[in-house]
């Protein structure tokens, strides 16, 4: 009887273990999917901006370029 309760605590204890395990995996699993993901769009921010403050600088070399227009003054009634 005394070794049939060991091998209980022992299967339950390996059961637990086995969880635990299990759990962990998926953790670092799906700490690495964010990670990747993260990464990503750092990535394509960089990118974004990037392209951005060209353009930007782009825009403000030609409107330093072309002479300023006047406004149209509103027509009278």
């Amino acid at each position: 009887m005394v070794e049939n309760s060991k091998d209980t605590a022992r299967a339950r204890a390996d059961l637990r273990f086995k969880k635990q395990e299990e759990a962990a995996s998926v953790r670092q699993k799906a700490m690495a999917e964010y990670v990747a993901e993260s990464d990503a769009r750092q990535v394509k921010t960089n990118k974004l901006r990037a392209l951005r403050l060209a353009k930007e600088a782009e825009d403000l070399a030609n409107a330093a370029a072309a002479p300023a227009k006047k406004p149209a003054r509103a027509k009278k009634k």
